[in-house]
């Protein structure tokens, strides 16, 4: 039980089920209680109706009794609010990566064709001839061209965007633009696929890749794994694959061709070996005595039967050796809407990578 004064008025505040319960119980005399309120405290009940319940009593002419100031809860117990309302919302989006696609940037590209086209034709002219000992009446010796048309397929593929209203919705609600972020989804897709075309082809059809062309001579085998290797074993193995490319090319290259060096971003890092005698690593070495190499990587030249390392001469006389190719890029079709959604197709076209000189590529396994 309490008293209090606010301003001019004075209100008394106690437990009526404490009271109530102490009545009953026979701990509280009420009668008592309440005379010994008006001796002691100068609080005057006007009235009293049974045990507990009274009536608003007058102190000084103000005054009212306030009964049940710590009732029971009706409501749960609880001492927080909603999680929601203490929950941050970053505005940042943070993408998920996925591998790097390089096939493009190690083979070039190029569109060959377009979306109906389904067969390429690539003329090969080779000259040939022999010549006689010169005489006047003699009439031997004779000059000749020989020509091939090997071929590829291409292959169309696609995929499918799609929108709700609702979706769309919900997507503000979380400050994502929905729509934008299919149509990035769907565009990553298309071109995960091509990366692949470009370096695996595409099986059952005339079409193939940088690391599975029939073409390509078979992998000599590394001194050791370069894991292991020592850093001259890694850069004698590189000289070994140049002197392949040099004994394939019948010596129409030389250590200042414009080449690139492909292979794994793991199989990467041990050209930072560093030698025993000259304290350079195998990179600085390579860049000294390979003028115009540049070093590419690629996820894919980590293959199942081990490390691929290959070896390309980029042109000779003008002619690039192969090309990464495509009928298109990105074609979009057209917006379909329906009752409360929408949707569009996207499509692309490969031709894998075509090869017009595999004699250029050396290439090394293990």
């Amino acid at each position: 039980m309490r008293r209090s004064v606010l301003a001019s008025e004075t209100r008394v505040a106690f437990d009526q089920a404490k009271f109530a319960a102490g009545v009953r119980s026979g701990a509280i005399n009420a009668r008592d209680l309440l005379a010994q309120m008006r001796r002691q405290k100068g609080i005057n009940f006007d009235a009293q109706q049974g045990e507990i319940l009274l009536t608003p009593f007058v102190l000084d002419g103000q005054g009212d009794l306030a009964a049940d100031a710590q009732p029971e809860l009706v409501t749960v117990m609880n001492a927080g609010i909603p999680a929601f309302l203490s929950n941050y919302l970053d505005p940042r989006i943070i993408e998920v990566l996925v591998s790097p696609m390089k096939a493009a940037e190690i083979a070039g590209e190029t569109k060959k064709g377009e979306w109906t086209t389904t067969v390429a034709t690539f003329p090969v002219i080779e000259s040939t001839g022999e010549v006689a000992a010169y005489g006047d009446f003699n009439n031997n010796g004779s000059a000749e061209a020989n020509a091939n048309f090997p071929q590829r397929q291409s292959y169309h593929y696609q995929t499918i965007t799609q929108w709700g209203q609702k979706e769309l919705a919900n997507g503000e609600l979380a400050k994502i633009d929905w729509a934008s972020r299919v149509n990035i989804a769907s565009v990553l897709v298309l071109n995960k696929f091509q990366n692949q075309s470009y370096f695996f082809g595409i099986s059952g059809l005339a079409n193939y890749g940088m690391l599975n062309d029939p073409n390509l001579s078979a992998p000599i085998v590394p001194t050791a794994a370069w894991n292991t290797a020592t850093a001259e074993q890694i850069y004698n193995d590189v000289i070994r694959q140049f002197k392949l490319l040099q004994t394939q090319a019948n010596g129409t290259i030389d250590q200042e061709a414009r080449m690139t060096l492909a292979l794994s971003p793991v199989n990467d890092v041990n050209l930072s070996k560093t030698t025993s005698f000259f304290a350079a690593n195998v990179r600085d070495q390579l860049k000294k005595n390979f003028p115009n190499m540049r070093v590419m990587t690629a996820p894919e030249y980590l293959t199942t039967s081990g490390e691929l390392v290959q070896l390309i001469v980029d042109e000779v006389e003008g002619q690039e050796t192969w090309t990464a190719a495509f009928t298109e890029k990105l074609r979009a079709h057209n917006m379909v809407v329906d009752l409360s959604s929408y949707k569009q197709k996207k499509s692309q076209g490969t031709w894998g990578t075509v090869i017009f000189r595999p004699v250029y590529i050396a290439q090394m396994l293990g």
